[in-house]
């Protein structure tokens, strides 16, 4: 994170530390500031390859999670105060204002979609009556679709799909925890729930009622042998949902898995290739 971000990143570590300095007008204005800055997308709680060069963040993986930007979040519910809310017939309480100039930052929301202030949807965005929470980032061209929610410090990538009723988690304490990575031009199926941190990787297609937390076992299947891993969908990988069977003091039951069953065909264009996984994999969406 650049040096000109260095005073405000220390008020925000010493009032984290010590909530008693949030009576000091410096430090309250220091968490504001953060949050304007996550608003207009001048700053992210974790930044890809190349858009971080902070030794002293946290390393997840090769994403950087900034961890005094969390820290900003979690103190923003601090020094807000409750208020009521009108938008025409809707009527809010909460602690934090919805977005704002939408038109102007190139970002359709049709009713009753709501994005809070604190988020950052990039152009071309487009929110169906879905929910995006404090600290997201939403990259150019992705569709939230109806009744999907992106959860607090989730970061979704650009020309990324979210159909119905996707569960995007979010992860805000402890503040050095990775949030929930959707990295370029994934898919993700209806009702698919990613949460507690996992990564899913560039262009990857995640079929209709795959769970990932952080312990569900990804299984790729496409060799001789399964493959199991935790925590991060490889690039292009086309997943289904699975069970595995694990032993209990009362039997063998069958567990949530997420099988990795193919990939995305390199030479095709990507909408092509989306169509064709899902033709030439039986997912359903």
């Amino acid at each position: 994170m650049s040096d000109q971000y260095a005073g405000l990143r220390a008020r925000i570590e010493a009032a984290f530390a010590d909530r008693s300095l949030l009576a000091d007008a410096a430090h309250r204005e220091a968490v504001i500031e953060t949050i304007g800055l996550l608003d207009r997308g001048e700053l992210r709680v974790a930044t890809p390859p190349g858009g971080a060069d902070d030794a002293n963040d946290d390393d997840a993986g090769d994403w950087t999670v900034h961890v005094w930007v969390k820290q900003a979040v979690l103190l923003y519910f601090g020094v807000q105060q409750m208020e009521t809310i009108e938008v025409g017939p809707y009527e809010y309480h909460d602690k934090i204002p919805l977005k704002r100039g939408l038109a102007e930052a190139g970002v359709r929301v049709v009713p009753p979609g709501v994005a809070r202030h604190g988020a950052h949807l990039c152009r071309g965005v487009v929110l169906m009556p879905g929910y995006v929470n404090i600290g997201a980032w939403v990259g150019e061209g992705t569709m939230v679709d109806t009744w999907a929610t992106v959860g607090s410090c989730a970061q979704i990538g650009a020309h990324v799909h979210l159909s119905g009723g996707v569960g995007i988690g979010g992860v805000l304490e402890p503040p050095g925890a990775t949030p929930v990575i959707i990295e370029d031009g994934a898919f993700i199926g209806s009702r698919a729930i990613v949460v507690e941190g996992v990564r899913v990787g560039r262009e990857a297609v995640l079929g209709a009622n795959v769970v990932l937390t952080a312990s569900t076992k990804i299984i790729d299947v496409t060799g001789d042998e399964p493959v199991f891993s935790t925590g991060y969908i490889p690039p292009r990988s086309v997943v289904i949902p699975g069970t595995r069977i694990k032993q209990f003091p009362a039997g063998e039951f069958g567990i949530p898995a997420a099988l990795i069953i193919g990939h995305r065909n390199e030479n095709t264009d990507k909408k092509v290739s989306l169509n064709a996984a899902l033709r030439d994999h039986g997912v359903a969406v």
